[in-house]
């Protein structure tokens, strides 16, 4: 059965929308709040943090109200990235952490991305359960009056994270006379990103660290890399690290402002890993991933999975194969040695870590070449327009065409109202014909 509220990473949608609006977070609080309460029958606690949208004011109340309503004991730790949340939910013993964020969607967006105790992302099991849970009556739910929640704000978060973070590398790494811009998106990483490369001693230079509450998102972070290519050139970086909204998002910029993304990245790490007998069994990627890293990874003997969009999915696949690296395109990208779940700031490290004995950013990332790809976003009323014949008929008639010298894939956003289109192939001419023909029908 499908979900009514959940889709590929938590919850999301527009701000006063039918789903992202107090009424439904006080019902998700109350839900989750009585699913987890019931999992665990000492501490009742439930962790929460965001990111700097406006919205966050109004949203945040409702979620406390609700999960307080359940019974559970309540800490908000305000903006702190995404991996944050879910390493302080599993150092903290808490039943629950709750992510208020729509990651690199625009300020009128929000959402919710909810942890388990063991700082993993809920499985498709769990989150059909809260669903029959807010589909309950409100009553069914609530505690009685002497067993209500309490909520305390702790203000200790981020450098309790930093901490963290800093704890898997040696004592004496340091990234003395490096000169890094740093994009925060103006989202939930501003306050730790810049202070982490600080305090091990590099040259900063942080833009995307003044939020206002609209201006996440817009014109910078790792969605409009040419915001830290151009911040590159003008400070004469060694390199970039562009985060998005909620900060689980890394894309890279090196010293000659060529954009590196996530596939980059992930090919890149996986051989210095395998080089290094870190690498266990091989590399996740998913259905969006290049073309040619598939190949890459064949010829480096690196074994290679594809599994569903969203970091959840990479996850759930590491897990069953044992592997301890996998990631996206877009530049979520776990370390399973560290992390259970997408952290920039946790890559940026692993990459400068990489380059401490004076390695070039361009050099570490050129082992890997892309497949020409073009990645289209559009706009509809309704995304099942996807299934509509015409439209079915005119894939089928690119992936004819393209039959053994590319790959297309055409999806349903899972966080807004989009069909994503991807057409990759050496031929840029086929490629061209290939995403008109799909395009042009959609519209």
């Amino acid at each position: 059965m499908a979900k009514k509220y959940f889709g590929t990473d938590g919850i999301r949608g527009t701000v006063n929308g039918k789903n992202i609006n107090g009424d439904m977070f006080f019902k998700f609080g109350l839900a989750s709040g009585t699913y987890f309460k019931n999992q665990k029958k000492n501490k009742q606690i439930a962790i929460i943090a965001k990111d700097t949208r406006l919205s966050g004011y109004t949203l945040e109340p409702a979620l406390v109200s609700g999960l307080t309503s359940a019974g559970m004991h309540v800490y908000t730790l305000g903006p702190l990235p995404t991996n944050g949340l879910a390493m302080l939910t599993k150092k903290m013993k808490a039943n629950m952490g709750i992510m208020i964020t729509a990651s690199h969607n625009p300020y009128y967006d929000n959402g919710l991305k909810l942890f388990g105790p063991d700082g993993l992302k809920l499985s498709d099991k769990i989150e059909k359960q809260i669903e029959k849970l807010i589909e309950k009556k409100i009553e069914n739910n609530l505690t009685q009056p002497k067993k209500l929640g309490r909520v305390k704000r702790l203000e200790t978060a981020n450098h309790e994270y930093i901490k963290i973070l800093k704890k898997n590398f040696p004592k004496n790494f340091n990234l003395r006379g490096l000169r890094i811009v740093i994009d925060c998106a103006n989202g939930a990483g501003y306050k730790a990103a810049p202070e982490l490369l600080k305090s091990l001693g590099a040259k900063v230079f942080a833009i995307g660290i003044i939020p206002n509450g609209v201006n996440i998102n817009k014109n910078c972070g790792s969605t409009n890399p040419n915001k830290i290519k151009n911040a590159v050139k003008k400070y004469k970086a060694h390199l970039g690290i562009s985060l998005d909204g909620d900060a689980d998002r890394i894309i890279i910029c090196d010293e000659k402002s060529n954009i590196i993304d996530g596939d980059q990245i992930i090919a890149a790490l996986a051989v210095r890993w395998k080089r290094k007998k870190m690498l266990k069994g091989g590399v996740i990627g998913t259905l969006m991933s290049n073309y040619n890293l598939e190949k890459f990874f064949k010829e480096k003997k690196i074994k290679f999975i594809r599994s569903n969009v969203g970091d959840r999915y990479v996850k759930e696949k590491m897990q069953k194969h044992k592997f301890n690296l996998g990631g996206e395109q877009s530049g979520h990208i776990i370390l399973g040695k560290f992390a259970t779940t997408g952290d920039g700031l946790l890559v940026a490290l692993e990459v400068l870590f990489s380059l401490r004995k004076g390695s070039k950013c361009s050099d570490f990332f050129k082992t890997f070449v892309k497949t020409p790809q073009i990645l289209e976003n559009i706009e509809v009323k309704d995304r099942n327009i996807i299934n509509n014949i015409e439209v079915r008929a005119s894939i089928k008639k690119a992936e004819t065409l393209m039959k053994n010298q590319g790959r297309i894939l055409v999806r349903k956003s899972g966080t807004e109202s989009k069909i994503r289109i991807m057409v990759e192939s050496d031929n840029k001419k086929l490629l061209l014909n290939c995403l008109n023909i799909i395009k042009n029908k959609i519209k």
